[in-house]
């Protein structure tokens, strides 16, 4: 399977990706505590076409058992990232350093990471956490296993696999407050167990398809603490999820272009590109318009926020004014502000429910960014949209390419 297929114009480059890695983490701490003794960590890295991801899982509860599992994960994953270990020999490493706690005689934490690339191919290590699932079709597919046994701990054993993932796949990872919830209890004397759990995901694969690895892993967290007696969790309960599919491209042209020749070339790009399109900005609006003969609706209603309202287009799914409304958004989504309805709000949304992401951005200056009667805090363009694309990436696991034009 191809990475991906580009479309050159003179120096102007867009990217198509073939597979998504769709990911995410739900967490629940344990009843009564103040901290997560689960610690969850994921990275993309784009100029290598990889995303690695680690959960832990900390002994015991609370403050304590998320140090532990904060320091394996960080630490795993500072050992992956520089190719200069291999993710096995990262593992087994950690594996044969964590301590033993003088009291239970266990380790301070287990954990399960993976490192997959766009084309799907992924290495997967397990210490102590339960088996991950890999389902294909609604069916759970059970891969070979390499076992490595610890050198300083007779009870330690790591798990690699190297498996070759499709699109339409799913992994899900868990720590064992999943598989272990309700454990003792009336209905589920020996707890949900893995077996319980594949049930869960085949009934809800079956009835929704297409959920995302946000709901499917928000799915998996309430199921285990609606198992619980009193709906109580007796561990703290982790469920991360990675789905392969066909991603959603989406396009946001922000600022005139610097050539002024140019802009009938970058309009068309603009309209052939297959996917979502956005404009933020009343002077790039006005040159869509112009080159491809498109009339701008404008919308009279007050937008709230005091916020200028949207305007309409055909063929582009948003039209929003510029740097307010940009430097506006950055904001909702640096505090992860969902469902405000404004111009700003609208555009949130757009960038979450997207994949791939391009800003065509212009270079140009526009001198009435530089009014003093605007607020001072107001950034120009450019910076705002590196700062965007930082917490697109880094918080939201988006895919991000900065175009300027």
């Amino acid at each position: 399977m191809k990475r991906k297929f580009v479309v050159h114009s003179s120096r102007f480059t867009l990217h198509f990706y073939k597979m998504f890695i769709d990911i995410d983490c739900s967490q629940m701490k344990k009843y009564n505590q103040n901290a997560y003794g689960d610690y969850f960590i994921s990275k993309r890295y784009p100029d290598e076409a990889k995303l690695i991801a680690v959960l832990s899982d900390g002994l015991g509860s609370g403050i304590k058992a998320n140090i532990l599992s904060c320091m394996t994960a960080t630490m795993l994953l500072k050992f992956i990232e520089g190719d200069q270990i291999p993710i096995s020999k990262a593992a087994e490493i950690i594996m044969n350093s964590l301590p033993v706690c003088q009291v239970r005689k266990i380790s301070y934490s287990t954990f399960s990471a993976i490192e997959v690339d766009d084309d799907g191919k992924a290495k997967i290590v397990e210490e102590g956490n339960p088996k991950f699932i890999w389902m294909r079709d609604n069916e759970v597919l059970e891969p070979q296993f390499k076992s490595i046994p610890s050198k300083t701990f007779k009870n330690r054993c790591l798990k690699v696999y190297k498996i070759q993932l499709k699109l339409g796949d799913r992994l899900i990872f868990c720590s064992d407050g999943v598989t272990q919830s309700g454990l003792g209890g009336g209905r589920l004397k020996l707890g949900l167990r893995r077996e319980g759990l594949i049930v869960l995901l085949e009934d809800k694969l079956k009835e929704h398809p297409d959920i995302s690895s946000t709901e499917l892993s928000q799915y998996i967290v309430n199921q285990a603490r609606n198992i619980e007696t009193d709906r109580l969790p007796k561990d703290d309960i982790s469920a991360c999820v990675l789905y392969f599919r066909e991603p959603r491209q989406a396009l946001v042209f922000t600022g005139p272009p610097y050539h002024q020749e140019k802009d009938k070339e970058y309009a068309q790009i603009f309209d052939k590109f297959k996917g979502k399109k956005a404009i933020a900005g009343g002077t790039t609006a006005n040159l869509i318009s112009r080159e491809l003969n498109r009339p701008i609706t404008m919308d009279t209603t007050i937008s709230i926020g005091k916020l200028p309202a949207c305007s309409y287009m055909d063929g582009v799914d948003l039209v929003t004014e510029g740097i307010l409304t940009l430097t506006k958004t950055l904001e909702y989504l640096e505090a992860n502000t969902p469902d405000i309805d404004n111009a700003a709000g609208k555009l949130v949304k757009f960038l979450l429910d997207s994949d791939c992401i391009t800003f065509m951005v212009g270079a140009k200056l526009n001198q009435a960014h530089y009014d003093p009667a605007l607020p001072i805090e107001i950034e120009i363009r450019k910076n705002i949209i590196k700062k965007m694309a930082n917490v697109l990436q880094d918080k939201y696991f988006k895919k991000v390419n900065i175009q300027y034009m």
